[in-house]
């Protein structure tokens, strides 16, 4: 069943276009991975579905909420982590927790057992009466994971969670991420780490430009380019293009294309078929090389797609 449905979703200042007829549907209790580079609009797309903007047209729901007419409900039951820690320095974590349940309407002793449940959640129970400015970076992203969840959402956006925290605090996360989808909270996770959407999530959505370009499983995504992509690139125009016309003939050529003097293919085994590329290439004395080999992932799938890296 779906908990967020995005239809023809567009957002533009002037000619700026920032998200482009975004289409997705969020099932509950899954984990959904907003994968892309900085700028590529997922900001924006999660600031539209927790109702902090409006779209420019196109139609939002949230727990079949509509996201225009509904936000003051939809803000009820949406839990936000932004990229940025929004915490107050010189307070410690049960006052920080305390002031952000204030705001819900909680207060007295539900407040009081909420705060204290979520801080051995998010297993900083010894730390709470410290203020948060003594904390390391991935205990303030914890409390700010705590202060999100401290009205019970149905649904918990995270915005680059994990961005400049160390190889620990990013496990403790993942943890904590994992335990909230076991207790059925739908999580809509940005991230450009491929390896934090491949560890994390049931489904992925790789944006670039404002754009979905790919949608699906890990499994599925990294499918699209079988066994890897292999690049190809010569100085003789004329015997390029020949070598395209030879490899497009294969059967491990899943897609191939050219583009100036270099030679992109998606081929079905990457290790079988690069020998056998090398072999075809020095029965015809050719001068071309191969310049770059892409095993299968998020990554290569982006690269190819876009041309360009995840994190350039």
């Amino acid at each position: 069943m779906a908990m967020i449905l995005c239809d023809k979703v567009n957002k533009h200042y002037e000619n700026n276009h920032v998200v482009n007829d975004l289409d997705l549907t969020i099932n509950k209790g899954e984990i959904f991975g907003l994968l892309g580079p900085n700028g590529a609009g997922k900001t924006t797309s999660i600031s539209m579905m927790t109702s902090q903007i409006l779209p420019s047209n196109g139609t939002i729901k949230i727990n079949d909420l509509d996201g225009i007419t509904k936000r003051k409900e939809i803000k009820k039951i949406v839990g936000i982590v932004p990229q940025d820690i929004a915490l107050y320095p010189m307070l410690n974590a049960i006052d920080n927790l305390k002031f952000f349940g204030e705001l819900y309407g909680i207060k007295g002793q539900i407040l009081k057992d909420r705060v204290n449940e979520l801080l051995s959640l998010v297993g900083l129970a010894d730390r709470a009466k410290e203020p948060i400015k003594n904390y390391s970076g991935g205990m303030k992203r914890r409390i700010n994971i705590a202060a999100a969840l401290i009205h019970q959402p149905l649904v918990v956006f995270m915005d680059e969670p994990t961005v400049g925290i160390d190889p620990q605090s990013r496990n403790q996360i993942f943890d904590l991420i994992k335990l909230l989808k076991s207790q059925g909270i739908t999580i809509v996770y940005t991230t450009h780490y491929m390896e934090e959407a491949t560890a994390l999530c049931d489904r992925v959505a790789i944006i670039d430009d404002g754009s979905i370009i790919a949608l699906g499983t890990v499994e599925e995504l990294v499918s699209d380019v079988y066994g890897g992509v292999v690049e190809l690139s010569g100085d003789n125009q004329e015997e390029v293009r020949k070598f395209v016309d030879l490899f497009q003939q294969e059967s491990f050529t899943k897609d191939i294309r050219l583009s100036g003097s270099k030679i992109e293919m998606v081929v079905e085994d990457i290790n079988k078929n690069v020998a056998e590329m090398l072999e075809a290439l020095n029965q015809n004395d050719s001068n071309l090389k191969i310049i770059n080999m892409m095993h299968p992932s998020l990554e290569t799938l982006f690269l190819y797609k876009t041309g360009k890296k995840l994190r350039d």
